[in-house]
């Protein structure tokens, strides 16, 4: 049976996905879904306040780029008393997660048993079903992973059957950080537009842009979510004066009319697994309020005014 150690959030919920939980025997400080993978041993830490606000964190990470230091540090010890079979990590974004030159880095002096290193990088839609496939086929069940695939594209395309296909679509713009500015890129412009919106800023299978709030308001939205990443809906609210705080801010189109929503970046927008589904769902939810049911409001999403 595989032993499986996940670094990355997504991942243990792909192991979840294709029915492997119980041979996940580490993960991450990051992965808490589903709720029991919390009480696996810890093989991570960030070695940055994760705790500071938006402006101090961005800080922080360049700093440590700047030093050639990673922002997290791996138990190599920890990982090593677990005996994986498999290692799964990411080469996406070397901010959002432990990264796969961070585990090898860990890992350079050896390791008992010689763990099977499996690299995801999930930079637009397709790529996270190819990681679904990639994992399923080093646990030597790929048929498994197609069939997860197959499910999940299904929900989807019922959801964007669902969408109106109007010629006043809404222009969405999604932040994907506060201080700097930071547009979503990857895989959510793909599913600003399947899920019935225009998406102004980021491109589909590319890294998340920064940008100005002149560009911002130059674009005045007629929907505005924001979706910090790692930050839940609390942490995202603590978080929102550094837009509200701008001059012109109460000017903005989606301001004026209402369309401003927070998003759980941490467990949906920024976390390139399953639950993409659902995070095309909320989507849905918010561009089109009067035509969906809410199921998600207050778990991914909320909107701002009724704070």
């Amino acid at each position: 049976m595989p032993r499986i150690v996940s670094l990355i959030a997504s991942a243990t919920e792909i192991v979840d996905a294709l029915g492997q939980l119980e041979n996940l025997v580490g993960r991450s400080h990051e992965c808490d879904y589903p709720e029991e993978v919390k009480s696996l041993p810890v093989c991570t830490r960030p070695r940055i306040a994760v705790d500071a606000d938006s402006q101090e964190i961005d800080r922080l990470v360049k700093e440590s780029a700047r030093t050639a230091v990673s922002i997290y540090e791996v138990f190599e010890d920890t990982i090593e008393n677990l005996q994986p079979t498999h290692i799964l990590t990411q080469i996406q974004c070397e901010v959002c997660a432990v990264s796969l030159r961070d585990v090898e880095q860990a890992l350079a002096r050896g390791m008992k048993g010689h763990p099977k290193i499996v690299s995801l990088q999930p930079d637009s839609l397709a790529e996270i079903w190819e990681d679904v496939r990639r994992v399923a086929r080093a646990l030597d069940i790929a048929p498994a992973g197609e069939e997860v695939v197959h499910a999940l594209q299904k929900r989807m395309a019922g959801l964007c059957r669902s969408c109106p296909h109007c010629s006043d679509r809404p222009r969405v713009a999604c932040i994907e950080w506060l201080e700097p500015l930071m547009a979503a890129g990857n895989w959510t412009p793909e599913l600003i537009e399947m899920g019935g919106g225009i998406n102004l800023f980021g491109e589909a299978g590319k890294h998340s842009p920064w940008m100005t709030w002149d560009e911002l308001a130059a674009a005045d939205p007629d929907v505005l979510v924001i979706a910090p990443c790692g930050f839940d809906l609390a942490r995202t609210a603590q978080e929102i004066h550094w837009m509200t705080d701008r001059p012109g801010w109460a000017d903005l189109r989606a301001v004026r009319n209402r369309r401003v929503y927070l998003a759980d970046g941490n467990q949906y927008f920024n976390r390139p697994g399953p639950r993409v589904v659902e995070t095309l769902e909320a989507l849905v939810e918010m561009l089109y309020p009067d035509r969906h049911q809410a199921r998600l409001r207050g778990t991914a999403w909320r909107a701002m005014m009724s704070l």
